[in-house]
């Protein structure tokens, strides 16, 4: 018969864990772009502790480093071998496994067989159902050593990168061809194959600082790793190297009587585009300092990577700084060349800029009509049409017809900039000069703001316009572009945004509520598919660019505001009843949450979701309610609760003080109980039950009113 269960530990001897050992896994690459290193760095730490977990090897912690030539990992205390493992299936009760005799059925026999045992070493459990037959499979668990040529293979093949290309017979795909891959563990080398290399245990350093040995350095583990390539020319932690380059700029910019212009994105990519930073001062013409500061900047950071200096007023000084990957003993040359690169594109810059101011604006607006927006929406001079007039709407929605002049002017001129030199030489100042341009042409001043505010915010974070005209020209734009891309298909599926729809619908719902802006979106998307059909376009699609618009805003309360997701889903489930104001629904989900942790009120969720679901049930639509057929007093009660609830309610609402309004639904609570208490809906007389689901439906309604709280999570219900 089967053994009766014993501890799990019983008879199991219990040898130490070995102590762990350290893991280096360096793959040796040809230059990398500097944009792909920092995700790569973070896909190797989360794969190599997910795949460690999967395989029960514990460890220690996992760091990452990388540089233009390496990416590298190290885990401290890596076990030298699983934790033990127990898996167990449950089989027949033991009435059926075995007979009075106490011996073995046909069943037992087959479960022990179907799990690669003898009968014998079945386990007897006693379970909530009764005692049943158990089958006990106790893995002692693999050496690490055996185990890490195919997990460090599997990381290396784990990577992905934008672009990726073969290099080599093996057929296999990295972001650049792999040179040479070090692995150890425990100081020993670990036989990983990988794109037709064999892993070793040399590293190279520096392609001109280091000892230039074709044989490269050997390494035993992080350490001596560290200290071999800090030796040739490579500071491998891009968190120290990020500290030299800070250092270097800082004590540069104070020679220079200026401060540094800091850009984050601009640090990263001087971290991750050379392996022994060196900062260089150099400077160029003053006299593009007449220039718009946004140019040279501009000129400086993306064609250059080079750090433009401030003076302590504010203003932009006739010097930079450049980080390289090499220290000589004279870095004059290489200062000489960045400075000529910079003059030249600053001379460039100054002649579209001249050349720019010799055509209005107005008057390059003209030529949109030769610009494509899509090929499935026509010109950017259609486009333009359609904001000015969505612009002008939202000066009426917002009772800000004041504005509606200026609203015109500014989106009429908003696109215009497009068709400049400068903004063809730098995509990303489109906007910026746009309204410099405009400022130069004469036109007023909040015109011109509203222009460079137009593409604020540029993403989830970032600033909103600071003008009001400024938030109106960008949320037309906005507002056109998601609802004509969806109106001809164009809709993003996935990760795939090619369009940057999400970015736009985030910006949307940032502008309305940090801008405290009350705006009916279902009202503009409506007027915005108006405009988008009048141009001409017909839908080839039937999705819903207010829905898409409301899954941002889902997002964005979830992250800003830390909604309960039962609280987000009860007030936009409800939303499109009557209008879709996004400064409103977060009000709403504010009160709801806070009341959420009144004590009456789970129980009021409680009634209401019986009434909710009774209405449903039934699909009852409204009858008038005659209170001539009520025959219980908690009818009478319940209907005066609900006309003066109502009447309170609808105050409430006009004022938006939602609080109030939830406070006047929890006081329905002992109305709403005494209700379900005394009375039965479902009773045989048809007039009598229609008039008591019509005093439900109208109970549903009035919650609805405020949200969909039958939405709302109630613990044990």
């Amino acid at each position: 018969m089967a053994r009766a269960r014993k501890s799990p530990d019983a008879g199991i001897s219990k040898p130490a864990l070995a102590v762990g050992a350290e893991c280096l896994l360096e793959i040796g690459v040809e230059e990398l772009p500097h944009q792909f290193i920092a995700p790569a760095l973070r896909s190797l730490a989360e794969s190599a502790e997910r795949l460690f977990k999967e395989h029960r090897l514990a460890h220690g912690p996992v760091k990452t480093v990388g540089s233009p030539r390496r990416l590298a990992l190290v885990v401290e205390r890596l076990a030298a071998r699983q934790t033990p493992a127990e898996k167990e299936a449950m089989g027949p009760s033991k009435a059926v496994a075995f007979d009075q005799a106490g011996q073995p059925t046909k069943a037992a026999l087959g479960f022990a067989a179907s799990q690669g045992l003898a009968v014998t070493d079945l386990e007897v459990r006693a379970t909530p159902k009764g005692e049943y037959v158990f089958a006990v499979k106790r893995e002692p668990g693999r050496q690490t050593a055996l185990l890490l040529p195919d997990l460090l293979s599997e990381l290396i093949g784990g990577l992905s990168f934008p672009k990726s290309m073969k290099w080599n017979a093996s057929g296999l795909r990295f972001a650049r061809p792999i040179r040479w891959l070090t692995a150890l563990y425990g100081g020993k080398v670990v036989p990983v194959q990988w794109g037709g290399l064999s892993a070793g245990n040399r590293t190279w350093g520096h392609r001109f600082l280091g000892s230039g040995t074709p044989q490269g350095v050997v390494v035993k583990d992080w350490k001596s790793y560290v200290a071999a390539l800090e030796r040739n020319g490579v500071i491998p932690d891009q968190d120290k190297r990020r500290a030299i380059i800070l250092t270097q700029l800082n004590r540069l910019a104070a020679s220079a009587h200026g401060h540094l212009h800091r850009d984050e994105a601009l640090l990263e990519q001087a971290v991750f585009t050379v392996e022994y930073p060196h900062a260089i001062l150099g400077s160029f013409n003053s006299q593009y300092l007449a220039l718009p500061k946004e140019i040279p900047m501009t000129a400086m950071k993306e064609h250059q990577g080079f750090f433009p200096l401030i003076s302590k007023g504010g203003g932009l000084l006739p010097q930079f700084l450049s980080v390289a990957n090499i220290k000589m003993p004279s870095m004059k040359l290489i200062q000489k060349g960045n400075e000529r690169v910079l003059a030249a594109r600053l001379a460039d810059a100054k002649f579209y800029f001249d050349e720019d101011r010799k055509i209005t604006l107005a008057d390059r607006a003209e030529r949109l009509s030769q610009m494509t927006l899509h090929q499935r929406l026509g010109t950017l001079k259609q486009k333009t049409s359609r904001v000015r007039l969505l612009a002008v709407k939202l000066t009426e929605v917002l009772n800000r017809s004041d504005l509606s002049r200026a609203a015109e002017r500014a989106a009429l001129l908003s696109k215009a900039d497009l068709l400049t030199g400068v903004v063809g030489e730098f995509p990303s100042l489109q906007g910026i000069l746009g309204g410099e341009y405009a400022r130069h042409d004469g036109e007023p001043d909040d015109v011109c703001h509203a222009i460079q505010e137009q593409y604020l915010p540029p993403a989830m974070e970032g600033e909103i316009p600071p003008s009001l005209l400024g938030k109106i020209l960008s949320l037309a734009d906005r507002i056109d572009t998601i609802v004509a891309f969806f109106h001809v298909g164009l809709v993003p599926s996935g990760s795939e945004d090619p369009f940057a729809l999400r970015r736009h619908a985030a910006a949307i719902i940032r502008i309305l509520v940090e801008g405290q802006l009350h705006v009916n979106l279902l009202e503009l998307e409506t007027y915005a598919k108006r405009l988008v059909q009048q141009d001409g376009f017909k839908s080839t699609s039937d999705a819903s660019a207010l829905a898409f618009i409301a899954d941002r805003l889902r997002f964005y309360v979830k992250t800003a505001h830390r909604f309960r997701d039962d609280v987000i889903e009860a007030v936009l489930k409800a939303a499109h009843r009557q209008a879709f104001d996004p400064l409103d629904l977060l009000a709403r989900m504010q009160a709801l949450q806070q009341i959420t942790s009144r004590q009456e009120f789970n129980p009021l969720i409680v009634g209401f979701k019986r009434a909710h679901r009774l209405i449903e049930k039934e699909q009852w639509e409204r009858r008038k309610i005659d209170v001539t057929q009520f025959q219980h007093p908690a009818e009478h009660e319940l209907y005066k609760a609900l006309v003066e609830s109502r009447n309170e309610s609808l105050v409430h609402l006009a004022k938006g003080d939602y609080r109030a309004m939830l406070d006047t639904l929890v006081g329905m609570k002992p109305s709403v109980d005494a209700f379900f208490d005394g009375v039965m809906v479902n009773v045989q007389d048809q007039a009598l039950r229609a008039n008591r689901l019509s005093l439900l439906y109208e109970i549903d309604q009035l919650f609805l009113g405020f949200a969909d709280l039958s939405q709302i999570v109630v613990q044990g219900v």
